[in-house]
């Protein structure tokens, strides 16, 4: 296949079949770097050589009482993982002006759990409220399940974005969950999207799914029309379902990036979780596809340096985006 000229096709409006974008999966190793070239020649039209970056704050960690199969912080969980209950305004603060300060874009403000409470989202509404008029930055929250009321408390406060990833195709999710159903997922980020909030969702790549699969959430977040799409790397954890599970190499990684960017070519693409392990060496490639990153610690797993990636960036050519008040503070 010419994968410059499906390129060009794509951003003339082209939305790939299924037998395209099996065939970017299916692709040989040693066609990488021309699906590559062609998934760059996407980001560059839209977003040119601009990096965004996004910092999590780990809002409440454990006592969740879904069963997802992926997650340590899961009630069928047994990994040892640090648990606390919601933290106050007064450090969620904090963390934003370290995001500020370490030219983070986007601030992403997480909490485990089926949802959120009514004093989880008075919490976040208040410290957001600070957020932007202290620093400017754009705040993603992701708190679980959401009603119709929270969202539109959240909306008032000021956040930007709502993350609810679906994480796998409709016909796998019952693998990996049963508390909660496809549609529940589904149901919240156009919840998000019926209050003004922009929709951010994705998905968890190596967690036994087919190629059928992968290809299915692509589409299905397309059509979704999700603003922001993090591309999460199963980082299999001891004491979860998915323990031991290895199925991933860094070339094959990089062919996901590169569906998703072909499958929705104006979107936000954002390496996530497990970039680190599954990417390995290879991580700087993953940005000729995606435009976004995570920079520090994930939830309960670690990331890299920091230093590592802003260097990464620079080595790259790249830039990146800043907010307006960080504009005039570090420019």
């Amino acid at each position: 296949m010419n994968w410059l000229q499906l390129a060009e096709e794509v951003i003339a409006g082209k939305i790939l079949s299924n037998e395209e974008a099996l065939a970017i999966l299916h692709s040989e190793d040693d066609e990488l770097l021309k699906v590559m070239d062609g998934a760059f020649a996407i980001r560059k039209h839209y977003y040119g050589k601009k990096v965004k970056l996004n910092m999590i704050m780990n809002a409440k960690s454990g006592y969740c009482p879904e069963d997802c199969g992926y997650c340590s912080q899961s009630s069928k969980s047994t990994a040892p993982i640090e648990k606390y209950p919601f933290i106050t305004k007064e450090e969620i603060l904090a963390g934003a002006k370290r995001a500020f300060d370490n030219k983070i874009g986007t601030y992403c403000i997480v909490a485990s759990g089926r949802g959120p409470t009514r004093k989880d989202v008075n919490v976040v509404s208040e410290a957001v409220t600070e957020i932007k008029e202290k620093y400017g930055l754009k705040v993603c929250a992701c708190l679980g399940l959401l009603k119709e009321e929270q969202a539109q408390q959240l909306k008032e406060a000021g956040v930007d974005r709502y993350n609810h990833n679906l994480n796998t195709s409709e016909r796998h999710h019952s693998y990996i969950t049963t508390s909660h159903t496809y549609e529940d997922r589904v149901n919240t980020v156009e919840i998000a999207k019926k209050h003004g909030i922009s929709p951010c969702s994705g998905a968890i790549i190596g967690m036994k799914e087919t190629k059928e699969d992968v290809v299915n959430i692509a589409r299905a977040l397309h059509q979704l029309d999700a603003d922001s799409i993090p591309v999460n790397f199963l980082n299999a954890i001891d004491g979860t379902k998915l323990e031991g599970t290895k199925e991933l190499n860094p070339r094959y990684c990089l062919k996901v990036l590169a569906l998703f960017r072909y499958m929705n070519p104006t979107k936000e693409i954002r390496i996530s979780g497990g970039r680190e392990i599954n990417l390995g060496s290879l991580q700087p490639l993953g940005l000729y596809a995606a435009n976004s990153i995570f920079v520090g610690d994930y939830l309960t797993t670690e990331g890299q340096e920091a230093n590592s990636d802003y260097r990464m960036l620079e080595d790259l050519g790249f830039e990146i985006e800043l907010s307006e008040k960080q504009e005039a503070a570090f420019c």
